[in-house]
């Protein structure tokens, strides 16, 4: 879990070892201070990947800085020269992650360098090498971030939206809700994906949380099977039993129980009971197949009742995959 204030421990006690070091080998702190607070990222793997793109956008910042002081001395063109060149330098190099760092290295250092130019650029370099190893360690060690619970929760706000998407789906009068939480629905599979990634990248890093992490490859799987869930709500969305001509008394009871059925899977706790679940399964397939609806004006287009059908089918089909992931 990030726990609240956590990036905050973590800055202050990079800062605090960078500082530290620094003093005692006898460096200016301060670069190696702004380096270690930018690469201090929300995961180690941020700032492993970051850190490697720093260390050159600031070598190719203090590299101006040196270069233009002694051309030009402690003047306007020399920071203007040092912070362009650095600018398009790390551009054209693609080192993104890097040009704020080394765009202000290149001008801090103008007002720190007096002689030896060459000594000032590798003191520079040693600088950027402590905050950046300093604040990777301190996000390794010190409350290594854990999205479980992140990932955990994101999950089950979606099995409860999906619940209640369900539940006002197929009724004579739609919730005005529907629409807006089946666009939630989306956004709640992104963010537990998204940490997912986090927690799978962090685990690369930290060896205990390695060994008890979750089968990503589950986890991927079930946000695959929720995504295509979430397409097949939208297309019962589209439909409405509310037509005596789709279907009869007795068919359409089946198929609101069923629908509920399902509405229940995602709502409490995805306890169900199998054997109940398998028969309304094959009642709904026996009825798609001995169907007999209308067929459309246009040929290409199936009867609604069908569409019904095959989207509940389905649905049901995928919850029967989501259970043998979860056991």
């Amino acid at each position: 879990m990030v726990l609240p204030g956590s990036r905050i421990v973590k800055t202050a006690v990079a800062i605090f070892l960078t500082a530290f070091i620094c003093n005692l080998i006898g460096w200016p702190p301060v670069f190696a201070v702004i380096t270690a607070i930018v690469t201090l990222e929300p995961t180690v793997a941020d700032s492993v990947k970051k850190g490697i793109v720093r260390f050159p956008a600031s070598a190719i910042g203090s590299f101006y800085a040196v270069l233009f002081i002694a051309l030009f001395g402690n003047s306007p063109i020399t920071y203007t020269l040092a912070a362009t060149l650095t600018i398009i330098t790390c551009y054209r190099l693609k080192l993104h992650a890097g040009l704020l760092v080394a765009t202000i290295t290149a001008v801090a250092m103008i007002e720190v360098i007096y002689d030896n130019y060459l000594l000032s650029f590798f003191i520079r370099l040693g600088t950027t090498t402590i905050g950046i190893v300093v604040s990777t360690l301190v996000n390794l060690l010190i409350l290594p971030p854990n999205y479980k619970k992140e990932i955990d929760a994101h999950l089950k706000k979606t099995y409860k939206l999906i619940g209640n998407v369900l539940t006002g789906l197929l009724e004579t009068k739609h919730d005005v809700n529907v629409n807006e939480d089946i666009t939630k629905i989306m956004k709640q599979i992104d963010k537990a994906e998204e940490f997912i990634r986090h927690q799978q990248n962090e685990a690369f890093f930290h060896p205990l949380l390695s060994n008890k992490r979750e089968n990503f490859d589950n986890n991927f799987q079930q946000i695959k099977l929720l995504r295509i869930i979430r397409y097949h709500i939208s297309n019962l969305n589209e439909t409405n039993i509310d037509n005596k001509t789709i279907f009869n008394d007795d068919e359409k009871e089946l198929i609101i129980l069923a629908k509920r059925d399902l509405a229940s899977y995602f709502t409490e706790n995805r306890a169900i009971d199998t054997e109940h679940y398998d028969k309304q399964l094959r009642r709904l397939i026996k009825l798609f197949w001995t169907s007999n609806r209308p067929v459309a004006d246009q040929q290409l287009t199936l009867p609604q009742g069908l569409i019904i059908l095959y989207e509940l089918i389905s649905i049901f089909q995928l919850v029967q995959q989501l259970k043998e992931l979860e056991n």
